[in-house]
């Protein structure tokens, strides 16, 4: 399927590794110009910048339009989360830390793009998580994060939708990401609490305990997918929406 992305420009943040990085291949591929935002970027055509820098998001914008004279789209992927115990536990500074990377470096991200996305025509999407509806002690203060992202982008398709502007959320539930993967991530903390091998630990994770009737964890290219089809003018019809990617782990209406 072509979708009609070719000569379009779009910035995608958190392009390092898993979603973001799986997404800047995928826009690529279909022919857009992608730039990239990650504290150590890997190509010439990324940018280098730390999202929490309140400064950061405009000098990113001005940087594309510089260089390419339009934008198209923007991908609010940049995330991340650690576990919690106990609500008691988490400081004001980590709730803060927390809406920073999380939710804060959306609105500005979003707020620098919208002026240039305004001119023509264009499309933003956010990633969100399940965990915005699946509270849960563990995410306390990330699900609180991700929650008041579906609602800015609700908003945000209202306002701007009269200006050619959609607004769209991506929601992708369990997904092998290099969260899962590192040293000490959550394959290795699955491990530890199931007293199992790693892959064994996943399995049950997957079959027993979270019960994904697609029986497996996602991948960030199937995340990716569904990103470039939001950002493409064939969904044109489609803004407000949130898309869940999470293998039918969350049963609801």
């Amino acid at each position: 399927m072509d979708l009609r992305l070719s000569g379009r420009v779009f910035i995608v943040t958190g392009a390092s590794a898993g979603i973001g990085e799986a997404t800047v291949r995928l826009l690529t591929a279909e022919g857009a110009v992608v730039v990239g935002v990650a504290r150590k970027p890997r190509r010439d055509e990324d940018v280098a910048a730390d999202v929490a820098d309140r400064a950061a998001a405009q000098l990113v914008v001005d940087t594309v339009l510089e260089r390419h004279g339009r934008l198209d789209g923007l991908v609010n992927n940049v995330g991340g989360l650690d576990s919690r115990t106990s609500f008691l536990d988490v400081s004001d500074d980590d709730w803060l830390a927390t809406f920073d990377l999380n939710f804060h470096s959306v609105v500005r991200f979003s707020r620098a793009a919208l002026p240039a996305l305004t001119e023509h025509g264009g499309s933003l999407v956010h990633v969100a998580s399940e965990a915005a509806r699946f509270p849960d002690t563990s995410l306390v203060d990330y699900a609180a994060a991700k929650t008041a992202l579906l609602s800015m982008s609700k908003t945000l398709a209202g306002e701007f939708g009269p200006r050619g502007v959609r607004s769209n959320v991506v929601s992708p539930g369990p997904t092998r990401t290099w969260l899962w993967d590192r040293p000490g991530g959550f394959a290795d903390q699955l491990a530890d609490q199931f007293k199992l091998p790693v892959d064994e630990a996943i399995e049950h994770f997957v079959r027993d305990v979270r019960r994904l009737p697609s029986g497996r964890l996602g991948t960030p290219q199937e995340v990716a997918g569904v990103i470039a089809y939001l950002l493409s003018p064939l969904t044109s019809q489609v803004t407000g929406a949130e898309w869940a990617i999470d293998g039918g782990a969350l049963r609801q209406i």
